[in-house]
C-alpha cells in the first residue's frame, strides 16, 4: 500500500488548532505513515470572510512543534478558483446544476435533516422564479441511495434528494461550495485515503456523488470521533476552545492517541512527540478507533493553556 496510499489533512484557517483537530490530524497522519504513505497538507481558506489573518501559519507551525512533519507543498484553496470554476462548467455541460435564487429568508421555514441543514424544497429546480435573478448554484440531487463504507463508521447510506435536497455548488457570494472544491482537490492532489473528524461524515454523500459526475476517483473514507466539551458540544472557535499548548505537547499528543484507541504505554509516559508518534505509527490499527466522541479533559491538560 505504501505506494498507493496518499493522505491529507486539510484545516480551515478560521483559528488554531485545539484539542479536537489535534486527534483529526493525529489519525490521518498515522493512517498515513504505518504504510509508509504520504501525508499533505491542504488548508481550506475557502471561505476567506471566516478566516483569520495569520492562521494558516500559526497551524503550521503547531503541526511542527507536534511531530506532524507533512510531504510537498502546502496546497491553499484560496488559490485555485479557475480549478472549481472549470469544474462548475463541467457540471454545467451535463446539466447537472441550476441557478437558484433563494435567499436564506426564504428557506428559513424549510425543513431540516438530523445534521440540522435545510433540506432544499427544490423550489428553483424547474427555473427561476418571474422576475428573480440568479444568486447560487445547486447540483440535482437524484432520489436514489448512495451507500459507502467508512472504514470506523461501517457501512451506511443517505437518499441525497430526501435527507439533503440539491445542495450548493457556488454561494451567492461568488465564492465556490466546500463540496465542489474538496472533490476536485482531492483528485489533483491524488489523495487515495481521506481520514477526517466525523463532522464531516454526512459531507461524504455528496461528494460522492460530485466524484462520480465528475468523473474522478473515490478516495476512501474514515471519520474519527469528535473532541466535546463537558456539555457535549464539539471543540470549537465557536464553543471557545483553547489553542494548543507550546509546552506540554506530549501531554496533549498521549490524550489524543487515548481519543483513537491508542493510549500509550506506560513506560512512553513524559515522552516527547517524535518517542509518541513512532511507537504510534508502528501500532496503529484503524479498527481500534472508537466511533463514540471523546470527552476533553482540562484536568489532564498543562496549566499554561492561551486564549483560543
Amino acid at each position: 500500500m505504501s505506494g498507493t496510499y496518499i493522505g491529507r489533512f486539510a484545516p480551515s484557517p478560521t483559528g488554531p488548532l485545539h484539542a479536537g483537530s489535534l486527534v483529526a490530524a493525529v489519525a490521518s497522519f498515522l493512517d498515513a505513515r504505518a504504510v509508509g504513505g504520504r501525508w499533505l497538507v491542504r488548508m481550506e481558506d475557502l471561505d476567506r470572510p471566516r478566516c483569520e489573518p495569520g492562521a494558516a501559519a500559526t497551524i503550521l507551525r503547531q503541526l511542527e512543534a507536534y511531530g506532524l512533519h507533512w510531504d510537498g507543498a502546502v496546497l491553499h484553496q484560496s488559490q485555485r478558483d479557475d480549478a472549481y470554476a472549470a469544474a462548475l462548467d463541467e457540471l454545467k455541460a451535463l446539466g447537472a446544476v441550476y441557478p437558484c435564487a433563494c435567499s436564506r429568508s426564504q428557506l428559513a421555514q424549510a425543513l431540516r435533516n438530523h445534521e440540522g441543514e435545510i433540506i432544499y424544497p427544490g423550489t428553483c429546480r424547474a427555473g427561476l422564479p418571474s422576475g428573480a435573478a440568479a444568486r447560487a448554484w445547486r447540483v440535482r440531487s437524484p432520489d436514489v441511495s448512495t451507500h459507502f463504507c467508512d472504514r470506523i463508521q461501517g457501512e451506511l447510506q443517505q437518499n441525497l434528494a430526501h435527507e439533503v435536497g440539491d445542495f450548493i455548488v457556488r454561494r451567492a457570494d461568488g465564492l465556490f461550495a466546500y463540496q465542489l472544491a474538496v472533490v476536485v482537490d482531492d483528485a489533483f492532489q491524488g489523495i487515495t485515503h481521506v481520514v477526517r473528524g466525523a463532522d464531516l461524515l454526512w459531507n461524504t454523500p455528496r461528494q460522492i456523488y460530485l466524484q462520480r459526475l465528475l468523473g474522478l476517483p473515490l478516495p476512501a473514507y474514515a471519520h474519527v470521533p469528535l473532541v466535546t466539551n463537558a456539555a457535549g458540544q464539539k471543540l470549537s472557535k465557536q464553543t471557545l476552545a483553547p489553542a494548543l499548548p507550546a509546552s506540554g505537547r506530549g501531554a496533549m499528543l498521549a490524550q489524543a492517541l487515548a481519543a483513537l484507541g491508542h493510549p500509550p504505554p506506560v513506560e512512553l509516559e513524559g515522552a516527547e512527540p517524535a518517542e509518541l508518534l513512532a511507537w504510534a505509527s508502528e501500532h496503529w490499527r484503524i479498527e481500534n478507533v472508537p466511533t463514540r466522541p471523546a470527552v476533553a479533559n482540562p484536568a489532564q491538560a498543562p496549566d499554561n493553556l492561551p486564549d483560543p
